[in-house]
């Protein structure tokens, strides 16, 4: 595991206000790959005692960027687009999303995410996305 592009991933993580409210952390951020994890709380869940879909597709999103963003390190990249599928409830005490790169080009990554919930160590995958990373590039003359 190249531990610089962790820090980075990290650092960037926890200047996301939103990933530092739900507590996510990035397990794994590697050329190609990256791993999130979310601590499971009463807050996340809806009226039927699971995790809320939007949690489980915030987190399906943060890794597809993140392992897109894995494809070009030190430039920034965002979702252009991307599409879940729930499986299952997710119950459980953690949410571990597990992102990979299927295509890198200039101007898009594609990319596919499994989340499982997760009880003591059993896993069951409860969705499945992918998306479309698009590079930023450099910042333009006008954006700075």
């Amino acid at each position: 595991m190249n531990s610089d592009l962790l820090k980075l991933g990290r650092r960037i993580l926890a200047e996301q206000p939103f990933s530092v409210l739900l507590g996510a952390e990035l397990t794994a951020f590697e050329p190609g790959r990256a791993e999130l994890r979310l601590p499971v709380r009463q807050e996340l869940k809806q009226q039927h005692g699971f995790v809320h879909g939007g949690v489980v597709s915030y987190l399906a999103d943060n890794a597809l960027t993140y392992a897109g963003g894995s494809a070009n390190p030190g430039q920034g990249v965002v979702t252009s687009e991307f599409k879940i599928n729930y499986l299952r409830p997710a119950i459980g005490d953690v949410l571990i999303a597990r992102a990979s790169v299927l295509y890198a080009g200039k101007t898009q990554i594609v990319c596919r995410c499994d989340i499982f919930a997760v009880t003591g160590t059993e896993e069951k995958l409860c969705a499945t996305a992918q998306g479309t990373i698009a590079p930023l590039g450099a910042p333009s003359k006008s954006d700075a």
